[in-house]
């Protein structure tokens, strides 16, 4: 549904974006992760087809950016962090005025507002100017804004930036809800949990450049090594006559938790906890000790920070 290939955009001596390739597929969420002025928002204005590449190129539903920009802009939806709702305007008036827009027929309008407006809880608050809407309410209005041609690509720049916990939870569940094997979203944020929540894939961007591409279980590999497991006992215990099956490695022990480092856990627990089980260990519990996408993420920005660091992370995340 998306593709790039050197995709890159100066501003004079400036370059914004260096570079980057990617592929998402139908159906996938991309996450993309990186500081203020990385390149986020300018990557996703070049896939809007509001931005021309310096270099390189980028398809979107099959349509090229540049050569095909009309076609491109009617196959996405954007909500961006500064999304200009007319707060004067009902949210019908709001929704009806985009939909002369996209030049829906006055049917088809009526049909699709209504449609929207029930998806998204807002049925009641249609009649009501958007200046009464919380900050939840805002930001639903404008998805719906986004959904109202039924695009097959959707690009959501800091959807819950600046908003309170209970509404940035509504609009994480709305975009959930939007995944579908025939639509593709792309989410510029700064908000790692979220994105942990909702990515398929995750992308870390730093100076414009692509640092890492993956899922979070490859990028969870990748950086910070094989999966761990800890097996907590119910008391004190020495290791004594425990045979380590392959790719399974004790990488610490306490007297009353071990925690055994594991390259393929499915294969290898199960030989783990038979061992354990032989040898009579306490076992209480075996689990996974958690890792997540915010221990990744400063770890590659802490290796691209340093001295020659982001060479190391790049090659790294093209192998």
């Amino acid at each position: 549904m998306i593709e790039t290939f050197d995709l890159s955009k100066n501003f004079d001596d400036f370059k914004a974006v260096d570079g980057v390739t990617l592929t998402v597929k139908p159906g996938q969420i991309l996450a993309l992760l990186g500081q203020n002025g990385a390149g986020k928002t300018t990557t996703v204005r070049m896939l809007t087809a509001l931005l021309h590449p310096t270099r390189g190129s980028a398809q979107v539903n099959g349509f090229d950016v540049v050569k095909q920009a009309g076609n491109v802009r009617a196959s996405v939806g954007v909500l961006t962090e500064q999304h200009g709702l007319y707060v004067r305007m009902t949210g019908l008036e709001y929704l009806d005025f985009f939909g002369e827009v996209y030049r829906l027929d006055p049917a088809a309008r009526t049909a699709r507002i209504n449609y929207l407006l029930n998806y998204f809880g807002l049925s009641e608050a249609g009649r009501k100017r958007v200046g009464e809407y919380s900050k939840g309410m805002r930001q639903k209005l404008a998805l719906a804004r986004a959904l109202m041609h039924e695009p097959p690509v959707l690009l959501l720049d800091e959807p819950t930036s600046a908003m309170d916990p209970e509404s940035a939870r509504l609009v994480r569940d709305e975009i959930a809800r939007l995944r579908s094997s025939q639509r593709t979203i792309v989410i510029c944020t700064h908000n790692l949990a979220e994105a942990e929540a909702l990515a398929d894939i995750i992308a870390i961007i730093y100076r414009g450049r692509i640092l890492l591409i993956g899922t979070l279980d490859e990028l969870k590999g990748q950086i910070l090594g094989p999966v761990e497991y800890e097996a907590q006992l119910s008391r004190p215990w020495l290791v004594d006559g425990l045979t380590l099956p392959e790719g399974v490695a004790l990488s610490e022990n306490n007297g009353s938790r071990l925690r055994f480092r594991v390259e393929r856990p499915q294969e290898s627990n199960p030989l783990l906890l038979r061992q354990l089980a032989e040898i009579q260990a306490p076992v209480v519990t075996l689990q996974e000790v958690p890792r997540s996408l915010e221990q990744v993420y400063l770890k590659v920005m802490a290796d691209a920070q340093a001295p020659l660091g982001i060479h190391t992370v790049a090659a790294s995340a093209a192998m």
